[in-house]
């Protein structure tokens, strides 16, 4: 009977454990995904305002 019921235990220490695993993991893809957003967002903001500003200083 106790090994029954450190079998269930195990179970369920196993799901929980994969649960914040995987929140975890989810939580660091999603923020890598808004870094890498931000960053192509950045650039072109960066060539548009440096072309905006390289043409008004060749009038």
């Amino acid at each position: 009977m106790s090994r029954n019921l450190w079998a269930v235990v195990c179970a369920i220490l196993a799901v929980i454990i994969a649960w914040i695993v995987v929140d975890l993991v989810f939580s660091l893809l999603w923020f890598i995904g808004k870094l890498v957003i931000v960053l192509v967002v950045a650039v072109v903001v960066f060539f548009l305002l440096r072309s905006l500003i390289g043409r008004r200083s060749d009038r």
